[in-house]
C-alpha cells in the first residue's frame, strides 16, 4: 500500500531538487507513509503539518548542534580523507617493501644470534665482558693505581723525618709488599707489572736515602741501628751471608764500614785550609835540606819549625781518633755476630797467645799463609786501614815538626788514640816504632836530637805507662776506699 501511495505524492515531488527526492524504497520513507496511511483526514489537515514543522525544526536544531561540536573533526577528517588517494598508493608499496624484507631481516637475526651467541667466543663479546668488568671495578683499579703516589710519598715523608720515623718506613714497606704480591698473583697484568716498576724505583730511592743517611756525620748508635735494620727489610739481598767465609754480616756490613769511611774522608777534608799550610812547610823544609846537602845557601824562604803542621795534626789526630772509635764500636754493636763463630775465636786466641792486641795483623799474616782461605771480615781489615791513613799522614807531615815538645805531644796524643781503639781490639801503639827511622831519615843530620841513644816513641810510652800505671793505682786505692775488703768496686782506667 506504501507504494501506490507514494505513486501519489510523487507528482507533488518534483518541482524539488533531484538530490532531495527521496527513493521508494528508503526505509525512511516507507515508515512515514505508513503511518499517514494510519492517519484520518482531519488528522491529515490539522496536525500533520504542525508535526512535520516541529520535526524539521527538532532536527535542524540537531544538526547545528551536531556541527558546532564536530566542525574540528570534520574539518580535519575531510582533508585526511582529501589525502587518502595518495596516501593509499604509498602505504601499499611501503608493505610491499615490507615483505620482501622480511626474510632478509630473519637471516640477519639468524646470523646475528649465531655470531653473539654466549657459548661461543667473540671479540667484542669479550672486550664488552672486560669493559663491563672495568666498570664494575673501577673504584679498586684506582686504589691501585694510587698505590705508588701513596709508596713515593711516604717514602718523601720518611727522607724528610730521618730515621726515627719509623711510622713512614712501615707504612712503605706494606706498600711494597701489598704491590709484590699483587704482582705475583697476576704475572701478566700489564697495569700491575707497571705499578711494581714503578714501586721498585721508589724503593730504589728510599735505599738510597737510607745508604746516604749512614753517611751523615752525627749518627748515633740507635739511629744506624734503626737505618741498618730498615736496609735489612728493604734491600735483604744486602744482608745475604755465606757460611763458607767470614763474612757473618754480609754485604750490609762491608757497606756500613764504607759509608762511615767516606764520612770520616769528608770530616778530614775539612781541614783541607791547615792542610795546604802543612804542604807549604813540607816544601820549605824539603828546600832547605836540599840547599844544606849542595852546599848553598837559603833561598830566603822562613821556616817557623812546624807550627802549622803540628795545628794541623792535633786536629786530624783527634777526629780520627773520635771517628775511628765511633765507627768501630757502632759496628760491633750492630753487627755483634761478625766476631763470632769458631773462626773467630780460633784468631782471638791466636792474639792472646801471641800477646796483640790489634787483630788486624794477624789477619794479614793468615792471608799470606794461606791464600785459599776463605777473606776474612770486614770488620777484621777496617782497623788495619784506617791505621795505614793515620800513619801515612804521619810519615808525611811529621818530620815537619822540629820541637821535640810537640812531637812528643803529638805522639802521645797517638797513643791515646791507640788506646782508645785497644779497648776494640785494634791497638797500634808498637807501630809508633815505624815512625822513628822515617823521621830520623827525613830530618837534618846535625840536629842534636838525633844523636840521643834513646828514640823518641820509647820515651813517649814509658810516660805514658808512667801516667797509666798512677792513675790505674789512684783509681784502684778511691775503688778500695770505697768498698772495702771486696775490692770489687775497683776502677780500671785503660791507656
Amino acid at each position: 500500500m506504501a507504494d501506490p501511495l507514494y505513486d501519489l505524492l510523487a507528482p507533488y515531488l518534483e518541482g524539488s531538487s533531484p538530490s532531495s527526492i527521496p527513493a521508494s524504497n528508503d526505509p525512511v520513507t516507507g515508515k512515514y507513509l505508513s503511518r499517514l496511511s494510519t492517519l484520518s483526514l482531519s488528522s491529515l489537515i490539522s496536525q500533520e503539518q504542525q508535526s512535520l514543522s516541529q520535526s524539521s525544526h527538532s532536527t535542524l536544531l540537531s544538526i547545528q548542534s551536531l556541527s558546532s561540536r564536530s566542525n574540528a573533526a570534520v574539518i580535519a577528517s575531510s582533508d585526511h580523507f582529501s589525502h587518502f588517494q595518495e596516501n593509499l598508493p604509498l602505504l601499499a608499496e611501503k608493505a610491499n617493501t615490507l615483505h620482501h624484507g622480511i626474510p632478509e631481516l630473519d637471516e640477519t637475526a639468524a646470523v646475528f644470534s649465531t655470531t653473539y651467541s654466549r657459548s661461543n667466543e667473540n671479540e667484542f663479546l669479550d672486550r664488552r665482558k672486560r669493559a663491563l668488568l672495568m666498570e664494575r671495578n673501577a673504584d679498586r683499579l684506582s686504589d691501585i693505581l694510587d698505590l705508588p703516589t701513596l709508596l713515593t710519598s711516604a717514602i718523601t715523608s720518611a727522607a724528610a723525618q730521618g730515621a726515627s720515623s719509623t711510622t713512614n718506613y712501615a707504612t712503605a714497606l706494606d706498600l711494597h709488599l701489598h704491590i709484590k704480591r699483587l704482582h705475583l698473583l697476576y704475572v701478566d697484568s700489564p697495569l700491575i707489572s707497571s705499578i711494581y716498576a714503578q714501586t721498585e724505583s721508589a724503593m730504589q730511592d728510599l735505599t738510597l736515602h737510607l745508604i746516604s743517611s749512614l753517611r751523615a756525620t752525627s749518627i748515633k748508635l740507635a739511629a744506624g741501628m734503626r737505618t741498618v735494620g730498615w736496609l735489612r727489610r728493604v734491600a735483604p739481598g744486602l744482608d745475604i751471608t755465606d757460611n763458607r767465609t767470614l763474612n757473618r754480616e754480609g754485604l750490609l756490613g762491608h757497606l756500613f764500614l764504607l759509608c762511615r769511611l767516606s764520612t770520616l774522608v769528608t770530616t778530614l777534608s775539612a781541614l783541607e785550609p791547615l792542610r795546604q799550610l802543612a804542604n807549604q812547610e813540607s816544601e820549605v823544609r824539603l828546600q832547605n835540606a836540599s840547599n844544606s846537602t849542595t852546599g848553598r845557601g837559603t833561598n830566603g824562604s822562613a821556616w817557623h819549625g812546624g807550627q802549622q803542621t803540628e795545628r794541623y795534626l792535633k786536629k786530624y789526630i783527634e777526629i780520627f781518633r773520635e771517628q775511628s772509635f765511633a765507627v768501630v764500636s757502632m759496628y760491633k754493636s750492630i753487627f755483634p755476630s761478625a766476631t763470632d763463630g769458631p773462626m773467630a775465636d780460633d784468631v782471638q786466641s791466636s792474639f792472646k797467645a801471641l800477646g796483640l792486641k790489634s787483630t788486624a795483623i794477624l789477619s794479614k799474616q793468615t792471608a799470606r799463609d794461606n791464600e785459599w782461605e776463605p777473606p776474612p771480615s770486614a770488620i777484621a781489615t777496617f782497623p788495619t786501614h784506617l791505621t795505614d791513613m793515620l800513619f801515612d799522614t804521619l810519615k808525611q807531615y811529621l818530620p815537619n815538626v822540629l820541637d821535640r815538645t810537640s812531637r812528643e805531644s803529638l805522639l802521645t796524643q797517638v797513643l791515646y788514640c791507640a788506646g782508645s781503639l785497644g779497648r776494640l781490639g785494634g791497638d797500634f801503639s808498637m807501630m809508633l816504632s815505624t815512625l822513628d827511622s822515617r823521621i830520623a831519615h827525613d830530618m837534618d843530620d846535625s840536629d842534636n836530637e838525633n844523636d840521643e841513644a834513646e828514640s823518641e816513641w820509647v820515651e813517649v810510652m814509658k810516660k805514658h805507662r808512667e801516667l797509666a800505671g798512677r792513675l790505674e793505682a789512684l783509681a784502684s786505692g778511691v775503688g778500695v776506699g770505697k768498698g772495702g775488703d771486696k775490692g770489687g768496686g775497683s776502677l780500671r782506667i785503660k791507656s
